[in-house]
């Protein structure tokens, strides 16, 4: 690796825990559970219900999704289950103060069936994505 390269490198990772830290001082409680709850890839869904949202991303073949609490900070049961047609759904659930997941499964180009919970709130998709 060359010299050039290396210092792009290293202008790009100065670059973005700079932003991370204004984010951080900008907002704490959502910075901290937005850094968190990073999926790759670019968004393609939200799925809001009455007490979180689930946030769909997709990159390559990949889905990743997660569950994040309308109310941060208070430890509430929360899950988020993502499932390609044709295989097991894999799930991250328990008590969380901010977000369930990131959970991620390789779709290709497959339908995935998401499903959110946190508290009495849930959201189901049904097939999606295809």
């Amino acid at each position: 690796m060359d010299s050039g390269a290396i210092r792009r490198r290293l202008a790009l990772g100065l670059a973005v825990l700079t932003a991370s830290g204004l984010l951080a001082v900008a907002a704490p409680g959502e910075a901290q559970a937005a850094a968190s709850a990073s999926c790759p890839g670019r968004k393609v869904r939200t799925l809001p219900f009455s007490t979180g949202t689930v946030l769909v991303y997709k990159r390559g073949g990949y889905v990743c999704a997660v569950t994040l609490t309308k109310k941060p900070g208070v430890k509430r049961k929360m899950s988020v289950s993502v499932q390609a047609r044709g295989s097991r759904p894999v799930v991250d659930e328990g008590r969380f103060a901010y977000h369930a997941g990131p959970v991620m499964v390789h779709a290709g180009r497959r339908c995935v069936w998401l499903k959110g919970r946190v508290g009495q709130g849930s959201v189901s998709s049904g097939w999606i994505l295809c």
